[in-house]
């Protein structure tokens, strides 16, 4: 379960790869532009305002974020990535921080490149940090004999959950696109008692948060609080350092 008050905690962060990843879409006037990974549509609405003549469709997996986004006005619906085909018409397709939970999302690239019509945009952003202490600290816990047993179902993100920009790079222009991939790392500057405990509940952590009963969840954030601290040291003035690396591509059909 997403919780979308969670999830814009850090809303000013979140967003800024989103609109790194729109400033390389280079189209005026798009038919239909999609939004696939919606959230709580807080971001969909900056698609709204920059092609207002465009049919904007939010689509989201998470009920929650569905809810959130309608709150705003948007006519979000249910539906996951998977299970969405192009039309003829669509022009745009927006994917931010949302296939890293996609397994096979190489396929589902593949199958859109072949599926949109001449000279679409698909613009994705993902998270490049599952190697960084903020992850790799969460995968050591899990895997403690305290938490082995009760967590054994729960799948969490691994180093190879995404592509590098060269990997999707290949990948899109096999498919028939020209593209153009990139990564950032944004040195963010967190605030607050255990900022990036509190940063990756919200995203990271929803698995294991959901597999637990509420004392079970207590305890284990306690365990992993001071193991981020330890990676993460507040700095004099009380704040954090947090650098966070994120992969880009756009790619136009030809």
């Amino acid at each position: 379960m997403w919780d979308p008050a969670k999830y814009l905690d850090f809303g000013d962060h979140r967003g800024r790869p989103f609109h790194d990843l729109l400033d390389r879409i280079g189209t005026e006037a798009p038919r239909a532009v999609i939004d696939l990974g919606c959230g709580p549509g807080n971001l969909t609405e900056t698609l709204a305002h920059r092609w207002p003549d465009a049919t904007l469709t939010a689509l989201d997996s998470s009920a929650e974020m569905v809810a959130a986004a309608r709150e705003r006005g948007l006519a979000a619906r249910l539906c996951p990535v998977q299970k969405w085909k192009p039309g003829q018409d669509t022009d745009v397709v927006v994917s931010n921080a949302v296939l890293q939970w996609v397994p096979e999302h190489p396929d589902l690239l593949r199958s859109w490149a072949a599926q949109l019509p001449a000279k679409a945009w698909i613009a994705v952003q993902v998270p490049g940090n599952f190697g960084a202490p903020s992850h790799a600290l969460v995968r050591d816990l899990v895997a403690e004999p305290e938490w082995r047993d009760r967590l054994e179902p729960v799948r969490l993100r691994e180093e190879d959950a995404v592509l590098d920009p060269a990997g999707y790079a290949d990948l899109m222009t096999a498919a028939g696109c020209d593209v153009d991939a990139w990564e950032t790392t944004y040195l963010q500057r967190l605030t607050g008692q255990d900022p990036v405990l509190e940063w990756i509940t919200g995203t990271a952590l929803r698995p294991i948060r959901a597999a637990l009963p509420d004392a079970d969840w207590t305890a284990f954030r306690t365990a992993l609080a001071p193991r981020l601290a330890g990676a993460y040291p507040r700095r004099p003035d009380g704040s954090t350092w947090f650098p966070f690396r994120r992969v880009f591509f756009v790619a136009r059909t030809r």
